[in-house]
């Protein structure tokens, strides 16, 4: 019974916990306290030790009260039930697309859409980028080269189409290249 509270618990805060993690931090205490898993400061504690965790701290939260109430294969379970429903809509938006893109292949309406969503999307990233921007951020003319270089590709395959174009804007790599510089620059 205890694992059922569990999933259902996780399950329902993974469907239900918009605005990321520490959005959802009240949703897990309050199933925390409903169930009395933990006292109050126990949940603290976990909420302290899920913020200096690397990964998500919703993740990191539902994994350390999954493993606290119920061992090892309750944190398996917590885990898996908050990460269950974006799991579930990612793979039927997917479907989805997948399914679309072969029922309208060749149609000049649903290319054109696609393609202004790639844009839109590259503006989007561009926003989140320009919040970024800001001198101290950059602590000189060479941090701001490499970061426009890395602009320039990621942006480039969508006006070039060519293998060199994808390679060079792989994100891995670019991330890669960059730390690299940065390390060879400001040894």
């Amino acid at each position: 019974m205890l694992y059922l509270s569990l999933f259902i618990s996780f399950f329902k805060i993974g469907l239900f916990g918009f605005g990321g993690g520490l959005a959802i931090l009240s949703l897990i205490e309050m199933e925390v306290e409903e169930h009395g898993w933990m006292t109050q400061q126990e949940f603290v504690d976990i909420v302290a030790v899920s913020q200096v965790t690397p990964g998500p701290i919703g993740i990191n939260c539902a994994t350390y009260v999954g493993y606290t109430t119920a061992g090892f294969w309750g944190s398996v379970l917590a885990t898996s039930a908050i990460i269950l429903p974006s799991l579930i809509i990612m793979l039927t938006i997917c479907k989805a697309y997948f399914w679309l893109s072969q029922r309208f292949h060749g149609n000049p309406y649903f290319e054109q859409t696609l393609r202004m969503m790639r844009f839109t999307v590259i503006g989007l990233i561009a926003s989140a980028a320009l919040i970024l921007i800001k001198p101290t951020n950059f602590i000189d003319p060479v941090s701001w080269i490499i970061f426009a270089v890395v602009a320039i590709c990621t942006v480039l395959p969508q006006i070039v189409k060519n293998k060199v174009t994808d390679v060079l804007s792989h994100p891995i790599l670019l991330i890669v290249l960059a730390g690299v510089a940065g390390y060879f620059l400001y040894l």
